[in-house]
């Protein structure tokens, strides 16, 4: 039967959702290639600096969709994750969409036990529960809410455990957990609706696939870890 994970505050107890990146110790980078429609059109990887209670998290994101060799939609972003104590402190994007500049400044404030965000698309408060909407971090399958990592704005979750699936990508066999991610409003605009599927290689506590459509069959794949 098919599971629904309604997600509650999972730490009573601590200030904030607790990341488990702990569970990354031992990740220095991990490379994922994106693909629409069956092709690859650019790529999105992460880079991990780890302290004694500290890890740092730089992601880069770049794409092109062409269509009859013009350029109609891109991307280009960098971002940065810091976490102290499995706790989420400091998150910084800047993104190019097309000529469109999105951005996000994030802080946690420790006196409101909240988080502070300055986004393109959303200003004001968000509780501790919510998580940065990234693919590294398998977290974002155990979270009431996600913070878009390109504008900053905040959107309810549903996930749903559709089951155990063999894939196999780069010559490699993952023994995967399959699972729905959609929005709880379904009254957004489809542009603004949240609606993934996602498969998790528990074994490396890593997500290795995510797929979506939107003007055609979205994908991104992991390609190596180390």
């Amino acid at each position: 039967m098919k599971k629904y994970i309604y997600i509650f505050l999972l730490f009573i107890f601590a200030s904030q959702t607790n990341a488990h990146t702990s569970h990354y110790a031992g990740i220095k980078v991990i490379n994922m290639e994106i693909f629409k429609d069956g092709e690859v059109i650019g790529y999105s990887n992460y880079f991990f600096e780890h302290g004694n209670d500290t890890i740092e998290i730089k992601n880069y994101t770049q794409f092109k969709v062409k269509l009859f060799g013009v350029v109609i939609f891109s991307i280009s972003s960098e971002a940065l994750e810091k976490y102290k104590n499995d706790k989420l402190i400091y998150f910084k994007s800047n993104t190019f969409q097309n000529d469109k500049e999105k951005y996000v400044n994030l802080y946690y404030d420790q006196s409101k036990n909240k988080f502070i965000i300055d986004g393109s698309s959303f200003k004001g408060e968000a509780n501790t529960d919510s998580i940065i909407g990234n693919w590294w971090n398998h977290k974002i399958l155990k979270a009431e809410k996600q913070i878009s990592p390109l504008s900053g704005s905040v959107k309810e979750q549903v996930v749903t455990f559709i089951g155990k699936e063999n894939i196999e990508l780069y010559g490699k066999n993952y023994l995967t957990d399959h699972f729905k991610l959609k929005s709880k409003n379904q009254d957004l605009p489809n542009d603004k609706k949240l609606d993934f599927d996602i498969w998790l290689d528990k074994k490396n506590n890593l997500i290795v696939k995510i797929a979506y459509k939107r003007m055609g069959k979205w994908e991104y794949r992991l390609k190596s870890f180390k």
